[in-house]
């Protein structure tokens, strides 16, 4: 049994659900796991044996400008380590997860080792900062073991950063037993009738999503197919797409859910899962969706293909390109059994490569590895 801590963002992303996934996997294997953030993850279970959550609180002084998160989560890590004698603190995230647990782990007296996992935007948008790059190039290199979720990050990580410290790539999962599509799907016929497609998106409506183009393929086939896009999330773009759906007279087309926890039902009713984005690290929406035997059609961008086989699962078209998207919507709203074949193909392909079991088994031999170099 090990002791492990972790530290991620909480916020409604790819990262927290990974985070609290990987948690509960391990407490389920007889680890115990301690949760280390300002607020519980998402999909965190609080009455899971051997599962703690520990808040991190920041005080507000007059003399602090902007709260000092980074140092209070350290201190709460090292307290925690020590109370609770943790054998790692597993950082989602370079920064501050890793810098904090770093400075951790100086406190205590290289009391524990660190394990840093790269999410993206942590590399592609913070670690780009100038005024960050320092911090967090030093904070990777100073982990004990670092992965990234795609080839993709782990190559622009190396090359961008100047990091010279190996990084296993080690994928995003899913739990396949629960993202399974349900053949009893109620809720369907709130948002369709019977002759109509549902796409379907989620995201966390930031602009590197290019969720306009997703708008746009949805006003050049509406003329062909009778179509709803089902938009799940929310973020700084939605006034804006709102907006658009306005202009273009698409109101009808598209429907803006917010939030949603009840995700595999949403899956369940889509005949296609859309994504536009600049820049994805892995795309771990693409992944639920594609466990819930919903092909993908998607742009060309970060480390999509090497979870989207083209052509077989889905198809994948450049970035910006919305004729082609369009033109591939079509094409597999228009074939029932190609739809249905490359469905059970993304189904099959979860299950052979991103698996829960499978994926937390590597992280499992990624931990004993450094810790076989015990101080």
């Amino acid at each position: 049994m090990l002791k492990i801590g972790i530290s991620c963002y909480p916020t409604y992303g790819g990262s927290g659900i990974i985070a609290a996934e990987l948690g509960k996997i391990l407490a389920e294997r007889g680890n115990e796991v301690h949760f280390i953030s300002y607020a519980p993850p998402t999909r965190y279970e609080p009455f899971q044996e051997r599962v703690y959550y520990h808040e991190v609180e920041v005080p507000d002084y007059p003399l602090f400008e902007y709260s000092p998160y980074s140092l209070a989560l350290a201190s709460v890590m090292a307290d925690i380590a020590v109370y609770h004698k943790l054998d790692l603190i597993h950082a989602h995230y370079a920064i501050p997860h890793a810098a904090s647990a770093y400075l951790a782990k100086q406190i205590t007296k290289g009391g524990f080792k660190t394990i840093t996992t790269l999410h993206g935007t942590d590399i592609t948008l913070v670690g780009n900062e100038p005024s960050f790059l320092p911090i967090t190039r030093f904070s990777i290199e100073m982990s004990d073991g670092v992965t990234a979720v795609s080839r993709y990050l782990a190559q622009r990580t190396i090359s961008e950063l100047k990091v010279d410290k190996p990084i296993q790539v080690i994928y995003n999962f899913v739990d396949t037993e629960f993202f399974r599509r349900r053949d009893e799907a109620p809720c369907r016929s709130k948002f369709a009738d019977k002759d109509e497609f549902i796409l379907m998106h989620i995201s966390n409506f930031r602009p590197v999503k290019r969720m306009e183009d997703l708008i746009e393929i949805v006003d050049r086939i509406r003329k062909d197919f009778k179509v709803k896009l089902l938009l799940i999330g929310d973020g700084p773009m939605r006034s804006r797409l709102q907006q658009i759906c306005r202009e273009k007279n698409l109101e009808d087309n598209v429907v803006f859910l917010g939030k949603q926890t009840c995700i595999v039902d949403l899956l369940s009713i889509a005949d296609l899962y859309l994504q536009t984005s600049q820049t994805e690290s892995f795309g771990l929406s693409a992944l639920e969706a594609m466990s819930c035997s919903v092909p993908v059609i998607s742009s060309r961008a970060g480390g999509t293909p090497e979870v989207v086989q083209d052509g077989i699962t889905g198809y994948l078209e450049d970035v910006g390109d919305i004729e082609a998207m369009a033109d591939k919507v079509k094409h597999l709203l228009g074939n029932n059994t190609l739809r249905a074949a490359m469905g059970k193909k993304a189904r099959d392909r979860v299950e052979n490569h991103f698996s829960a079991d499978k994926i937390v088994d590597q992280y499992e031999a990624f931990y004993a590895k450094a810790l076989e170099q015990r101080l």
